[in-house]
């Protein structure tokens, strides 16, 4: 079968800097997912399309999307235990569970994100230091690869497989279904509190204060010359006493229409900055009600943040620094900071657990997260600030930053080389590509 069989389209990665004509097929049928991966010499699989990074299209390649299998498989209330098919929205997911008083709170920002795609890039949640990424409430795995067949991967069966495929960008081959075990949801709206920061390590400080709680932490923090660290912590506690109350469906449409020009700058950055944290600190109550929506998927209504950016889009790292190397990695970034004075819309600090292998991004560490305008003097400064990963055995996110090159990952990420060689032991022909694995040599 050849490619022009499949029908082309042009796909932009979340973040704008990439762009490419694709070949897409969408299967409804098991016996397609066969038929169009026997057929082609190299595939990725494509969820929504919503990571920052094209790891799930590359050129004049095919990608088989997978939102025609979404249904939820199987059920066990007793043993918490679900298992859906990977094309499964998370929105649709938690639809059903919280009515089972049940859920995973390892859950990304976008409620269209989908399950397989989250699987893929052992996404986290906002309580991520205390319940880690995804990987650990996964069951099992139901993967296709077009040499292999269909497999069964878990911690007993396939065991090095599955280590692969969680975190490993769709390279291992196709999801088909995830089972999870869940865990309690009582409750449903949260309870929000805030506490002003005075600085980056004294963010820092605070939240690893609240490390041993199943509480939402997280901050919000000033980017700009002046006041640069200040701004909040925000904690989210589920209110256990509200309970019954449905989960209304949750919608969330990407822009049709790009803003052509950038908004973004250091004086409209200057003006939220101070909107924003006057508001927090002389309007906004210290302990509020909060919803479902506002807490778990904080982007919902406000995409225009992201449209803002304009045709060129933005840049967003994300990094992994060791509690030990945090004073003196952000001691550096702020002396950078104040010689480049690079365009920050967005700057936060939030705690982070589990154990680190391969190219996945947890360990027990502070991350730290920036939103850049895509343009020639930050991405000098983000390469600069590459450099200080490398320094202080940073691990900068991969699914998030789309300008990074193999040779940042190899020195960054102590075992990559390990899923390189792994994964070329299990797929010697490396049937499954993308943009993502391509410009990382993987």
């Amino acid at each position: 079968m050849t490619l022009k069989l499949f029908k082309k389209k042009i796909c932009r990665s979340f973040d704008k800097s990439y762009s490419a004509d694709i070949f897409i097929k969408k299967p409804d049928k098991y016996r397609e997912i066969e038929n169009n991966s026997l057929s082609n010499e190299n595939l990725i699989t494509m969820g929504s399309g919503y990571s920052y990074a094209a790891a799930s299209f590359k050129k004049n390649s095919l990608s088989l999307c997978f939102e025609k299998f979404n249904r939820i498989i199987g059920f066990d209330k007793i043993d918490k235990t679900i298992t859906v098919e990977a094309g499964i929205k998370i929105c649709d997911f938690l639809n059903f569970t919280l009515q089972q008083n049940l859920w995973i709170p390892q859950v990304p920002g976008y409620p269209f994100i989908t399950i397989g795609g989250a699987v893929a890039s052992n996404v986290h949640g906002k309580s991520c230091g205390f319940h880690g990424s995804i990987r650990n409430l996964i069951k099992k795995i139901t993967l296709f690869h077009r040499n292999h067949g269909w497999l069964k991967l878990s911690e007993d069966e396939n065991n090095e497989i599955f280590d692969l495929t969680v975190g490993g960008f769709g390279l291992t081959g196709t999801i088909i279904d995830v089972t999870f075990n869940l865990i309690d949801f009582k409750g449903f709206n949260f309870e929000t509190s805030i506490e002003e920061t005075t600085s980056s390590m004294d963010t820092i400080k605070k939240i690893k204060n609240n490390t041993n709680t199943e509480n939402f932490v997280y901050s919000w923090n000033r980017a700009d010359n002046k006041n640069f660290g200040k701004g909040f912590i925000f904690q989210n506690r589920i209110n256990s006493e509200i309970k019954n109350i449905k989960f209304e469906k949750i919608k969330f449409e990407r822009p049709k229409k790009l803003t052509l020009i950038n908004l973004w700058n250091n004086y409209t950055i200057n003006i939220f900055n101070n909107i924003f944290f006057n508001y927090h600190k002389f309007i906004k109550k210290n302990n509020y009600s909060d919803t479902f929506k506002n807490v778990i998927f904080p982007f919902v209504g406000k995409e225009k943040y992201f449209d803002m950016f304009g045709k060129k889009g933005f840049i967003e790292t994300q990094i992994l620094v060791k509690n030990s190397k945090i004073e003196e990695f952000l001691e550096e970034f702020e002396s950078l900071f104040n010689i480049h004075k690079p365009s920050i819309t967005l700057y936060s600090i939030k705690n982070i657990s589990g154990q680190q292998k391969y190219l996945r991004f947890e360990d027990n560490r502070i991350c730290l997260t920036f939103d850049f305008i895509n343009n020639k003097k930050n991405i000098e400064f983000i390469n600069l600030l590459d450099s200080l990963c490398i320094k202080y055995k940073g691990l900068p996110s991969i699914i998030k930053d789309s300008r990074l090159s193999a040779s940042t990952i190899d020195l960054c990420y102590e075992f990559a080389n390990n899923f390189k060689n792994d994964l070329k032991k299990f797929d010697a022909k490396r049937v499954y590509k993308s943009e993502l694995s391509e410009r990382l040599n993987i």
